[in-house]
């Protein structure tokens, strides 16, 4: 498992993490695509998926907020940054949640950039321990 760093003001502990599936993903699409970010979808055309881009490619403001931050791994001994990005408004309704990211199977939304690989990026979230 690869934890996030914190990135929310005021915080100690990670929000987020990938599976050792989704970091080889990663590995993948950096290698394709340059470094990535994530947007966790609150709905619309994606569902709720974690949507990855190449950094920079989804815009974001003050309605969004940075729930975490890792160095990708690569292959050559190098890291690749990645931010993890959620709307404020589906942050509060998640704010008790800590995320891990996983791979799996499937054609999830056209969006994200690993669709086209047959796989896509799933979301498990629970419960943060008090």
């Amino acid at each position: 498992m690869l934890e996030a760093e914190p990135t929310i003001e005021g915080e100690d502990f990670s929000r987020v993490a990938f599976t050792q599936a989704a970091v080889g993903q990663l590995q993948r699409l950096i290698d394709r695509n340059g470094p990535l970010m994530f947007h966790q979808s609150g709905g619309c055309c994606d569902g709720s998926s974690p949507i990855c881009y190449p950094e920079g490619d989804f815009i974001t403001g003050d309605a969004d907020v940075r729930m975490g931050h890792v160095e990708v791994p690569l292959p050559d001994g190098t890291t690749s940054p990645l931010d993890f990005w959620m709307s404020r408004e589906q942050f509060a309704y998640w704010r008790h949640t800590h995320l891990t990211i996983d791979l799996v199977d499937g054609r999830g939304g056209g969006f994200s950039l690993e669709s086209p690989d047959g796989k896509r990026f799933l979301t498990r979230s629970r419960m943060l321990e008090g």
